[in-house]
């Protein structure tokens, strides 16, 4: 983009430099995402630091952003909202994605009612999904709601799936907000600062992989294993903001009742996180049967 010095300008040579047009401008100004001077001549002129903002509103409205989103986005210099608003956004893709399958289900003589039932539940799964991120901050939300996402697209069939819905609904409304301290926020911060969606995603996939055969995992990744579980369980890691973090989250999901409440209406609502919960234990069975020292870490919630 060309660098231009800007001091004081009027709008025309705002939106030249821009690529906004007056009527663009305008309606942000009305929003409240810019507040230029307005002179005595009626006049309104833009500082270096309007015009920068602008140059970050052209791009946002490129993405598709509103402006309430925009506003998040800028007001945020953790770049935490950008971050989730891509979460969201890859979700919204996996929506429309399934509704083209959906469509397609249609077209093939699948009945009305059947599809009206699958795409209320890609109306449930979205709701639970933003409570999700709503409810966990920065990565952990993040990484939580990518997490259980992939198990939220099943219809809704029978009484004790919907009274498990209710459940989980009511418990995401109802939970407090999970407030770390502010130096374990600091360390989350910058230890995700550059983990993407995408290599969210890898990861939850590599979980997947790697439980649906233990005995292979267990034996193809023996020496990075151990070298794993060594130092999980050296005096290093257990005086380290990680081990904190990990037993923090893990009180706290003890208390509020994501273990005993949350865990167990996600089995009953979707038959394929079920499915990945037994597998997940008796995964995790293998494992405590090759290395028994690590019994009552902290660990992972899913």
């Amino acid at each position: 983009m060309l660098r231009v010095e800007v001091a004081n300008m009027l709008i025309h040579e705002v939106c030249r430099i821009t690529g906004l047009t007056k009527k663009a401008i305008d309606y942000y100004i009305e929003k409240g995402l810019i507040s230029p001077n307005l002179l005595e001549n009626g006049y309104r002129v833009f500082d270096r630091d309007e015009v920068e903002r602008l140059k970050k509103i052209a791009v946002l409205r490129k993405l598709g952003l509103g402006t309430d989103e925009m506003k998040s986005v800028l007001s945020d210099s953790s770049g935490d909202t950008l971050r989730t608003l891509a979460v969201r956004r890859q979700l919204d893709i996996q929506r429309e994605q399934a509704k083209k399958a959906i469509l397609e289900k249609l077209c093939s003589g699948a009945s009305y009612a059947e599809i009206s039932d699958e795409l209320q539940a890609l109306e449930n799964g979205k709701t639970i999904a933003e409570k999700l991120l709503e409810a966990f901050p920065g990565y952990y939300g993040r990484f939580v709601c990518l997490h259980f996402a992939r198990f939220l697209n099943e219809p809704i069939r029978t009484e004790s799936q919907q009274a498990a819905y209710d459940r989980i609904i009511a418990f995401l409304d109802d939970m407090p907000p999970l407030n770390l301290p502010e130096d374990l926020q600091d360390f989350l911060m910058e230890a995700t600062d550059e983990i993407t969606t995408e290599q969210i995603t890898k990861s939850l996939e590599h979980t997947r992989k790697s439980i649906e055969n233990p005995d292979d995992f267990l034996s193809n990744n023996r020496e990075v294993l151990e070298k794993y579980i060594a130092l999980r369980q050296s005096e290093e890691y257990r005086n380290s903001p990680a081990y904190r973090l990990m037993a923090y989250i893990k009180a706290f999901n003890q208390a509020s009742g994501y273990y005993d409440v949350f865990i167990p209406a996600m089995k009953e609502l979707s038959p394929s996180y079920a499915e990945y919960s037994k597998k997940l234990e008796m995964a995790n069975k293998k494992l405590l049967a090759e290395y028994p020292d690590i019994a009552g870490e902290p660990s992972g919630a899913f």
